[in-house]
Formats: C-alpha cells, structure tokens, sequence
C-alpha cells in the first residue's frame, strides 16, 4: 500500500513557513516594521497560531525576513573595501545602500535601529558598519573624503533616506540615488568640478492641514 505524502504535515509546515516569510517580506518592505503579525497571518492565509509556532517573536521573524538584505549589505561593504580608489569604494557604497534601503521601508527601520532588533541581527549590522568605518578611514587617508565625517553621519544619512515616500518602488530608488549623488559632493574632501546629478524624481509633496 503507498501513501502520497505530497501533503505530509512535514511539507505542509514548510510550505507554510515560506508563506509567511514571502508575505513578511513583501508587508516590511512596502509598509515598514508596524504590520502586525495577525496582519501576516491574514495576508499569508494561515492562522495566528500558525505564525507564532514558527516565529515565536515579531523579533524572530525580522531576523529571518532581513538575514538577506543584511548579506547584501555585507556584500556591498566588501565590494567597496575592495575597491582599488578608497574613496571610489566609498561612494559606491553610499549610492548603493540609499538605493536598497529605499526599496525596504522596513529593512532600512530596523538598520538604523527605530525597532527594537534581535541579538543576532545587531551584531551582523554593527560588523558591517565597523567594515565601512574602515573604508572611511582608507578614503580620509588617499585624501578623498573629508576628515570630519563620523559614522553617525552615516547614520543620518540612511534615516534622511528613509524619509522618502513614494507609491512607487522604482520611484524611491531613483530619487534615493539622486540624493545619494547631492550628499557626495558635500563629503568631497577638496572641491571639485561638480558633477551631473542623477534625474530628478518628482515626489509627492506632504500634506499641510
């Protein structure tokens, strides 16, 4: 006698669990870090119950839907350490963190820590800021970035980031680039000939009440 096991409660978890995590992601991303988890349990079409027996905190859950942006960051760090001009190396990390961290409201929340992050997703972000560190003590050095900057500006610079608001994705990463292309010039160590900006992005103005 066979049994079809193409359903077994094992695969039947599991296919659940990449439910969860896909609508997470999607949910972090688009409308930051306040979607509640019975919300993901509406959007993924699984109970609450179902949620938690995998992912027993919102923390837990954060971790497991970020661990990928992180490596991605990590990633970006080390292909601009590897860069042969430090300063070069700089910018493109800059351009390219604006750019992922206005594709995911949520992701670039929890990196500037506006949420309370795991253990684990803490350390995995400050490694990463301690490598851009030394990119920016290389770029200071060859004399391409500007002596006075600190990494809380770069800090600042991702919460600035984060404040663009668009209903379009592709939208927030373009505008992102352009004000990564504005902030560069102004961490230039020396002047220099003023390079074209990116497009401009024409964003929705806030409300006045």
């Amino acid at each position: 006698m066979t049994h079809d096991l193409s359903h077994s409660p094992r695969s039947d978890a599991r296919d659940n669990r990449k439910r969860i995590l896909a609508v997470a992601r999607t949910a972090f991303a688009e409308q930051g870090l306040d979607v509640a988890m019975r919300e993901i349990a509406r959007r993924a079409e699984v109970g609450p119950a179902t949620v938690y027996r995998h992912f027993p905190t919102k923390e837990a859950l954060l971790t497991e839907v970020f661990t990928e942006q992180m490596g991605a960051c990590a990633a970006i760090v080390k292909e601009g350490l590897a860069h042969p001009d430090p300063w070069l190396g700089f910018c493109l990390v800059i351009e390219k963190f604006c750019a992922m961290h206005a594709g995911d409201r949520g992701f670039a929340a929890a990196f500037v820590s506006t949420f309370p992050v795991p253990a684990d997703f803490a350390a995995a972000r400050d490694r990463t800021l301690g490598h851009i560190a030394e990119l920016a003590r290389r770029a200071k050095a060859t004399g391409g970035l500007r002596p006075d900057f600190v990494l809380e500006d770069l800090v600042m610079v991702l919460m600035a980031n984060g404040g663009i608001r668009t209903t379009s994705p592709t939208t927030a990463v373009a505008a992102a680039r352009r004000f990564a292309a504005l902030l560069i010039q102004g961490m230039r160590a020396e002047p220099a000939a003023v390079a074209p900006l990116p497009p401009a992005v024409r964003l929705p103005l806030p409300v006045v009440i």
